[in-house]
């Protein structure tokens, strides 16, 4: 038998423990997955997986932004390199719909994210880690977070906590569920990946009135309609067609009736972009249009801009680097090239800090059914992935401590 490189039995000795650990893993998603808690209120989530460090035989644990955790894994030469693992642990306000043994036994919250997956990964990844601890040089620091799914994000919480100190980590490494990939495959972007989000609230207030006499009122619905419409063209007409932006309006709530209108429209919308000055330019124009139209047709405007996630840009050379060590772990056919994607996350605050990679775990299985995209109540995953979702990121955190 050819003599292995000290790496390369590294690898193939998480590969094995990946497999042995896997069922471990399924069964840590699966309490999670019929006990989620939503954004800020982990509180049994925290216990939990503070309670799995523990048997694990992780000892330096130390308690972040109320529901979140930091750990240490230590190798040999722990000073020489930190790499961190994160994590997200909140859910939605969604009903499930699944019919599975794994359920949610809380009424309207589900894991309908994933991050149920994204725990008992990394708890498994953490399992793997400590048992081969005497096998790496430097440090893995663990981050648990609490709060992914709501503004003002539990990343930028957990970095005022100082959890990108006491050690700082060189990089990070994110994971997230993606259900359009298949489960066996992982997806990674270099450079520009994810949008900056901002939450729009708006109260168009008119003077409402009977339907049939116009003259009497001045229609908040009309005067939303033009504002609306006229706002899209900052999109179209005002941003630089190299930088990708949507301006999308979800929610329209105007308690009328056939023949009553009124006294005022709220407005709910979302703003994304990849550009930090195109955003705040944005924001600029979009108060102005909207109160140029409202005021100019007899309206008054609340027109509240809630700043969210900046965008997400993955490190390249760290991003180039996860790639490869993918494709030794999985192969070359199985590591795939990701576009880039309008939807937001507050991993984008630790990669403002510190290098950082975020990259995706295929979950689908179109033979099982389980295709439904995230954010659904019949979201689901395809469980053989979570081998991969353990067993990669302890390989991708190992292979990243070896390089200089």
């Amino acid at each position: 038998m050819p003599h292995q490189h000290p790496i390369q039995m590294l690898l193939t000795k998480i590969k094995a423990l990946a497999q042995a650990y896997k069922a471990e893993v399924i069964a840590n998603r699966r309490h999670l997955h019929a006990n989620p808690e939503l954004s800020f209120k982990e509180y049994n989530t925290a216990e939990f997986v503070a309670g799995k460090l523990r048997e694990i035989g992780i000892t330096e644990i130390e308690q972040k932004a109320t529901t979140g955790w930091s750990a240490l894994i230590k190798g040999k030469n722990p000073e020489k390199k930190v790499i961190a693992l994160r994590a997200d642990m909140d859910a939605l306000p969604i009903i499930e719909t699944n019919d599975v043994p794994y359920k949610s036994q809380n009424p309207g919250v589900m894991h309908a994210c994933g991050h149920d997956a994204h725990t008992a990964s990394l708890l498994g990844a953490a399992k793997i880690l400590h048992e081969v601890r005497d096998q790496f040089e430097g440090t893995i620091k663990l981050i648990f977070q609490p709060g992914e799914e709501l503004v003002p994000g539990g990343a930028s919480l957990m970095i005022k906590d100082k959890v990108l100190e006491n050690p700082r980590p060189n990089g990070i490494l994110g994971q997230h569920v993606m259900p359009l990939i298949p489960a066996g495959k992982v997806g990674f972007r270099p450079g520009l990946y994810m949008a900056s989000t901002d939450e729009l609230y708006v109260t168009v207030k008119g003077k409402g009135g009977h339907g049939a006499m116009p003259e009497t009122f001045i229609d908040p619905i009309l005067i939303a309609a033009h504002m609306i419409v006229a706002l899209q063209q900052i999109v179209s007409r005002v941003a630089n067609p190299k930088i990708p932006s949507v301006l999308s309006f979800g929610r329209v709530e105007a308690l009328g009736a056939t023949n009553v209108i009124p006294n005022e429209v709220k407005i709910q919308g979302t703003f994304r972009t990849l550009d930090e000055p195109w955003r705040a330019k944005a924001h600029e124009k979009m108060l102005k249009i909207a109160h140029g139209i409202v005021e100019g047709m007899g309206g008054e405007l609340d027109f509240e801009i809630r700043k969210g996630y900046p965008f997400l840009k993955n490190n390249p050379e760290l991003t180039a680097r996860s790639m490869d060590a993918a494709r030794e772990y999985l192969g070359e056919e199985n590591v795939l090239d990701l576009d880039i994607w309008m939807a937001a996350e507050d991993f984008a605050f630790y990669s403002q800090e510190i290098e950082g990679c975020f990259y995706r775990l295929g979950t689908r299985n179109e033979a099982r059914g389980i295709t439904s995209g995230v954010h659904t109540p019949t979201f689901d995953i395809e469980e053989d992935s979570l081998e991969i979702g353990a067993g990669l990121m302890a390989w991708l955190a190992v292979s990243e401590l070896s390089k200089d």
